[in-house]
């Protein structure tokens, strides 16, 4: 009887692994770790007219949109040491995110009714991104109205230090703010996605 048990394990461990078999696996792991409460960061990839972007999840929320030019191992390792290691590809843990950011691409959202996690950010800088939310669809501010909104408004350096580093591009939008000349200033996608996505809202 032994022998024949054996038999089955090597049989099925010669088996070829189909990528079924894998997603099958992943899908129980992923099922597992969420049961269990092991899975601190989900994670999965959308596409976008900007390319692919990085969605990451914490049980409190959205903690990160990240694009391709980010390099999303990079975003994954920065998450594992300053979140947590415990990071899982759980792409129906984002669902919601990933319809709404589809909504917006589509022209069919202007607000995102999302949850967030802001913790990758303290201080001012989370303060600023706090009230980004705050710029209207199609409309934006410079760095020293927003320094004005959030009540220092000799803080336009840091304002701009605050939109450059914003761990939820698109979703929080810094895009929105310009420099006061009226050019597009940083942006953590290129200035070729900023320039996309306010043209996007204009013509919208």
């Amino acid at each position: 009887m032994n022998d024949i048990r054996s038999d089955d394990r090597i049989a099925a461990l010669a088996a070829p692994v189909t990528p079924d078999t894998l997603a099958e696996l992943h899908r129980r792991l992923e099922a597992s770790a969420q049961a269990e409460g092991l899975l601190d960061v989900a994670y999965r990839v959308v596409d976008s007219p900007l390319g692919s972007l990085l969605l990451a999840s914490t049980p409190r929320g959205l903690i990160r949109v990240a694009f391709a030019t980010e390099d999303h191992d990079r975003v994954l390792e920065n998450l594992a040491t300053k979140v947590s290691p415990r990071v899982l590809r759980a792409p129906k843990r984002l669902d919601a995110a990933a319809r709404e950011l589809d909504e917006y691409f589509e022209r069919k959202r202007k607000t995102f009714d999302l949850a967030l996690d802001l913790s990758l950010s303290k201080g001012f800088r989370q303060l600023v991104q706090q009230h980004l939310p705050e710029i209207d669809y199609g409309q934006t501010r410079s760095y020293k109205q927003m320094a004005e909104m959030v009540g220092n408004p000799k803080a336009v350096r840091a304002v701009g230090t605050a939109c450059a580093t914003n761990p939820l591009p698109v979703v929080v939008p810094c895009h929105r703010v310009l420099r006061t000349d009226g050019t597009l200033g940083g942006y953590i996608g290129g200035l070729e996605a900023k320039s996309a996505l306010l043209e996007m809202e204009a013509a919208a």
